[in-house]
């Protein structure tokens, strides 16, 4: 049972230090502990088995002495009974019935002792019990505590590895390049502007004459205008003397 315990104060140190062990992986230790535990609680109830069946051999082969020294002890009386009837001289009756008698005394004598043993072997049953069922429950308790210590152990790695990519991340650098790169779009914004006022100021005098000249005549929007409500009837149709006149006034005019 020495070893059985040192293997539970090494569960408990692992516990205690899982935190700022850097030696070893505590949850692993604990996993390798609780194995450990599992084939010494296997072993414990091996043992429980083998010491139960030894008081109970013990108890049924003192009870069955018992019986035989109780047969020995009748046999005595039947004996002297024979001998008060005849049967039996009494000096033999009595001869037979005190071996009779020493026998019953043997068989008594170790009955009592294998029932004596067989109640020592009981209280170191009973013993062995509690502290396999004390073991159980100490291992149960490990078994609960190790799930808990393995999602502690995943979340603190998780943290770690957060931290370590925070603690790597150059915040004032970052902040540069977006300013250096906020200053590059914005001169860009501003030449782009600039070139475009140079297009603008720099257009020649043909295409100036010609931007003009693309432009509708207002004379000739004010002759389409005429000509449509002339088809619509909303005017009276001028005579071909009037037209030429018209549009000879209409190019004297424009001269």
């Amino acid at each position: 049972m020495a070893g059985l315990f040192r293997r539970i104060f090494r569960v408990a140190q692992s516990e205690a230090h899982a935190v700022v062990d850097k030696m070893e992986d505590p949850v692993k230790m604990t996993e390798q502990g609780i194995r450990e535990l599992r084939a010494d609680l296997a072993k414990s109830i091996q043992a429980l088995a083998q010491v139960k069946a030894v008081a109970v051999r013990l108890r049924k082969d003192g009870e069955d002495q018992l019986r035989q020294a109780q047969e020995y002890e009748r046999k005595a009386m039947a004996l002297l009974q024979r001998a008060q009837a005849g049967d039996l001289d009494m000096a033999e009756a009595e001869r037979l019935a005190t071996e009779a008698l020493n026998r019953k005394q043997e068989f008594e004598s170790r009955g009592r002792q294998l029932l004596a043993d067989a109640q020592i072997q009981q209280q170191q049953s009973d013993a062995l019990q509690a502290k396999v069922q004390k073991l159980q429950s100490t291992i149960t308790r490990y078994e609960n505590e190790l799930i808990t210590l393995k999602g502690r152990a995943k979340a603190a790695e998780a943290t770690k590895k957060i931290n370590q990519q925070l603690s790597g991340v150059d915040a004032s650098g970052t902040i540069a390049m977006l300013e250096k790169m906020k200053e590059r779009v914005t001169q860009t914004e501003a030449e782009a502007e600039a070139y475009a006022q140079i297009a603008e100021a720099t257009t020649t005098v043909d295409e100036q004459i010609n931007k003009v000249l693309a432009t509708p005549s207002k004379a000739a929007a004010s002759d389409s205008l005429l000509e449509l409500k002339r088809k619509m009837g909303m005017l009276p149709a001028a005579d071909s003397g009037t037209s030429a006149t018209s549009g000879a006034n209409t190019t004297s005019s424009a001269l």
